[in-house]
């Protein structure tokens, strides 16, 4: 099983050396990295070309970026990698050990917000959410087979809410492998507008995706925070 790791990526120069300086150990191990740029007006992709395997250039958006990387990798297995997440020690193994008997097609980890500890709550929520619903968050670091992804059709191009479409066609075809170590990822969002009023706002855009909301309306929502 090989593994390739997409990253979507926005203006990200700031931090993209760090995040894939991270995955180097990976690249070693014959894990492919693939950053998929959706249109930065930075440095991101001078800055990423020489610690991935493939910089390429896709329209803006999660989903139509991580389509692309995903059409682009030649792994068997395919990890969706936010740039602000780490993934836990030994992740590689994790997958390939948890995937191997063929009772689960793809899976996520579970998640550790990195900021104040307000934010430990939040993550046992999504955490436990998760394991109840079988959905799963693009901050829990996803996984999934090349196989499951396209007959799930990879990733539906909506503006937002594009991970939990996917989790809910995946479900079809098993129930996600929740791995119990963390990845951690940025708390950044969630300080810049404040923990309560994120937790919320999310909440709200949750529900109104469940009862049919368009998502290019929550796209927008989102951005307005």
């Amino acid at each position: 099983m090989r593994l390739s790791i997409v990253m979507p990526v926005l203006n990200e120069a700031a931090g993209i050396a760090v995040a894939l300086e991270r995955l180097a150990p990976l690249r070693r191990d014959g894990v492919e990295v693939i950053v998929v740029d959706g249109g930065s007006r930075d440095d991101t992709q001078s800055l990423a070309a020489p610690l991935c395997d493939r910089v390429i250039d896709a329209p803006r958006g999660r989903a139509a970026q991580m389509n692309a990387g995903a059409a682009a990798a030649t792994g068997d297995v395919l990890l969706f990698l936010h740039a602000d997440t780490q993934l836990p020690d030994d992740a590689p193994r994790l997958i390939r050990d948890g995937l191997a008997d063929g009772a689960h097609v793809w899976g996520r980890f579970d998640v550790r917000i990195d900021g104040p500890p307000a934010l430990a709550i939040v993550a046992t929520m999504m955490n436990g959410r998760s394991r109840l619903t079988g959905i799963a968050t693009g901050d829990q670091a996803m996984f999934v087979t090349r196989a499951a992804f396209e007959r799930a059709g990879g990733f539906p191009q909506i503006a937002l809410m594009e991970d939990i479409a996917l989790s809910a066609r995946l479900k079809k075809l098993s129930r996600p492998l929740c791995l119990a170590a963390r990845a951690v990822t940025s708390g950044r969002r969630w300080q810049r507008h404040g923990v309560v009023r994120t937790i919320l706002l999310m909440w709200r855009l949750r529900l109104a995706y469940w009862r049919g909301a368009d998502p290019q309306d929550l796209a927008r929502r989102y951005a307005e925070r």
